[in-house]
C-alpha cells in the first residue's frame, strides 16, 4: 500500500515535471516563433526601406535627367537664337555690302564714262594743237613768200621788209589765236557745264543728307541691341520721359547698336547725348534715373559753355566781361552758321579787327571786343524773337558794354550808320572771315600777301592800266589801255594771266580773271 502510494506520488511528480517541461518547451517554441516573426518583420521593413530608397533614387535620377534635358533644350534654343541673330546680322551686312558693291560699280561706270570723255577731249585738244602747228607752219611759209615778193617788187632791204611782213602776220595770228581760244573756250564751257552739273548732282545725292545730319542729328552707340528695349521701357514710358525732359526726339530704328537723337537745338541735343550715354553706362533706366542723368548732363554742358566763353576771352586777351555775357558767348560753341562754327568765327573776327586796328593806330582792345561780340545775338536767336543784330545790341547794352562796341554790332550788317572806324573794321573782318573760301586758318598777313601778288601779276603786263583783286581774292579785274591792246588781244591776255596765276600762286578755290577794254570818246558842246 505504501509502495503504491509512493509510486502514485512519484508518478504525479513525474507527470508534473513532464507537464512543466512541456509548458517550458511550448514557451520556448512560442518565443522562437515570435523571434522569427520579428525577424521576418524586420527583414520585410528593411526590404521595404531598400525598395523605397531605390524608388527615391530612381525618381531623383529621372528628375535630374529631366532637368538636364530641359537645360539642354534651353541652351540649344539660346544657341539657335544666337545663331539666327548672327545669320540675320550677316545677312544685313551682306545686303549692305551688296549695296555698296552696286554703288561702287555704278561709280566705276560713271568714272569710266568720264575717263572716256576726258580721253576724247584730250584727242580733240591734240587735234587742235596739230591744227595750230599746221597754221603756224603755213604762216611761216606765207611770211617767207611775202618776204620774197617784197624783195622783188620793192627796193626795201631784207630787214625792213621783214618788219612789215611780221607786223602783218602778227596781227593775223593774234586774231586767229583769239578766235581759236574763243571757240575752244565755248566748247570746253559747254562740256564743263554738263560735267559740273553731273558732279554737283552726285555730290548732293551722296552728301546732302550727311550735311543736314551733321547739324541736326547725333548718333549714340549701344553695347548691344537689347539696350534698345530698355531705353524704350515698359509701354514706352522711358522714351517718353526722356523726350519730355530733353526736348529732343529719340529715334530707334533697325540700325544695329545705334540710336539717333534729332533736334534743331544743338545744346539740347548735346545734353540729351550725354544723358543717354550716362544711362547706358549705368544700366538703370527708369523715369527717376532719367531725370537725374539729364540734370547732371545739363550741368556739365552749362559748365562747358561757360568754360568756352572764358577760353575765348583768354585767347583774345579780354580780361573783364559780365559773367552772364560770358555764358551767352560760350553758347556760340554749339551754334553754326552756313556750316561755320560761330564761336570760332567770332574769335577770328576779333583777331582780324584787332590786327587792323593796331596797324591803323586805333584802340586794338576795343576792336577785338567788338569783333568777338558782333554775332553774340546768334547764341539765343532761337529763343528770343528778333534778328541776331537786334538781340546782340540789347544784350550788350544790358550788360553795359561800351557804346562803340554796341554800334559796331548794330552796324555790321548795315542796319544803322557806323559811328566809328572800328565798326568799319568789324565789317571788313567779318567779310574776310566768312567770305574767303577754304581759308579759315589762314593768317591775315598771308591773305593780304596773296592778294598783292595777284594784282602784281596782272599789272606786270604791258598795256595794263589797273588791276584790282575783289571778292576776297576770288576775282581779279584788269583794266587795259585800248590804244595798246585790241579786242582780240584781251582774250589772249586773260589766258596768259590765268596761266601765270596757276603756276605762281597757291590759293583755295578758283580765281576768275576778267579783262576789260573800254574806249571812250568825249566831246564838249559849247
Amino acid at each position: 500500500m505504501g509502495i503504491l502510494i509512493g509510486y502514485a506520488i512519484r508518478k504525479n511528480s513525474w507527470e508534473q515535471k513532464a507537464e512543466n517541461a512541456k509548458q517550458s518547451a511550448d514557451s520556448l517554441l512560442a518565443k522562437a516563433k515570435a523571434e522569427v516573426e520579428v525577424a521576418k518583420a524586420e527583414a520585410a521593413a528593411k526590404r521595404q526601406e531598400a525598395e523605397a530608397a531605390m524608388r527615391d533614387a530612381e525618381t531623383e535620377k529621372k528628375a535630374k535627367i529631366l532637368e538636364a534635358q530641359e537645360e539642354i533644350r534651353d541652351y540649344r534654343q539660346k544657341v539657335e537664337d544666337e545663331l539666327n541673330g548672327r545669320r540675320d546680322e550677316i545677312a544685313r551686312k551682306e545686303n549692305r555690302l551688296q549695296q555698296k558693291e552696286d554703288t561702287l560699280d555704278h561709280r566705276s561706270g560713271v568714272l569710266d564714262e568720264k575717263e572716256n570723255q576726258l580721253t576724247q577731249r584730250k584727242n580733240q585738244i591734240k587735234k587742235q594743237e596739230e591744227k595750230t602747228a599746221q597754221l603756224q607752219s603755213e604762216a611761216e611759209d606765207l611770211v617767207k613768200q611775202q618776204n620774197e615778193k617784197l624783195l622783188e617788187v620793192s627796193n626795201l632791204d631784207e630787214d625792213e621788209a621783214k618788219k612789215i611782213v611780221l607786223a602783218q602776220v602778227s596781227d593775223h595770228l593774234v586774231k586767229e589765236k583769239a578766235e581759236m581760244i574763243r571757240n575752244m573756250q565755248e566748247d570746253v564751257t559747254a562740256k564743263a557745264d554738263r560735267f559740273a552739273h553731273q558732279v554737283i548732282v552726285d555730290a548732293i545725292q551722296s552728301s546732302a543728307a550727311d550735311t543736314v545730319a551733321e547739324t541736326t542729328v547725333s548718333v549714340v552707340d549701344l553695347p548691344n541691341d537689347e539696350m534698345k528695349g530698355r531705353i524704350i521701357g515698359r509701354e514706352g514710358r522711358n522714351i517718353r520721359s526722356f523726350e519730355a525732359m530733353t526736348g529732343v526726339d529719340l529715334i530707334i530704328d533697325d540700325t544695329p547698336k545705334t540710336v539717333t537723337l534729332s533736334g534743331f537745338d544743338s545744346i539740347r541735343r548735346e545734353v540729351a547725348k550725354r544723358a543717354l550715354q550716362k544711362l547706358i553706362k549705368d544700366g538703370r533706366i527708369h523715369p527717376a534715373r532719367i531725370e537725374e542723368m539729364v540734370d547732371k548732363a545739363r550741368k556739365e554742358v552749362n559748365d562747358d559753355i561757360y568754360e568756352a566763353g572764358e577760353s575765348a576771352l583768354m585767347e583774345l586777351g579780354i580780361h573783364r566781361m559780365h559773367p552772364e555775357l560770358v555764358k551767352v558767348l560760350g553758347r556760340l560753341k554749339y551754334r553754326t552758321s552756313y556750316g561755320q562754327n560761330v564761336l570760332a568765327h567770332s574769335i577770328e573776327v576779333g583777331k582780324l579787327a584787332g590786327t587792323m586796328a593796331a596797324e591803323l593806330g586805333l584802340d586794338e582792345k576795343l576792336a577785338v571786343r567788338a569783333g568777338l561780340l558782333h554775332d553774340i545775338g546768334k547764341a539765343i536767336d532761337h529763343d528770343i524773337e528778333g534778328s541776331h543784330v537786334e538781340i546782340g545790341v540789347e544784350l550788350t547794352r544790358k550788360y553795359h558794354e561800351p557804346e562803340l562796341v554796341v554800334n559796331a554790332i548794330a552796324a555790321h550788317h548795315g542796319d544803322v550808320p557806323k559811328l566809328s572806324f572800328i565798326a568799319e573794321l568789324v565789317v571788313a573782318a567779318d567779310t574776310i572771315s566768312s567770305a574767303r573760301p577754304g581759308a579759315r586758318s589762314e593768317s591775315l598777313e598771308n591773305y593780304i600777301r596773296r592778294l598783292t601778288e595777284l594784282e602784281d601779276i596782272a599789272n606786270s603786263y604791258d598795256g595794263v592800266k589797273q588791276a584790282y583783286a575783289i571778292q576776297a581774292g576770288r576775282e581779279v579785274r584788269v583794266m587795259v589801255e585800248p590804244a595798246k591792246i585790241s579786242d582780240d588781244e584781251i582774250t589772249v591776255l586773260a589766258h596768259e594771266i590765268r596761266d601765270r596765276v596757276e603756276k605762281e600762286l597757291d590759293y583755295p578755290g578758283n580765281i576768275k580773271i576778267t579783262v576789260i577794254r573800254e574806249k571812250r570818246a568825249v566831246a564838249v558842246a559849247k
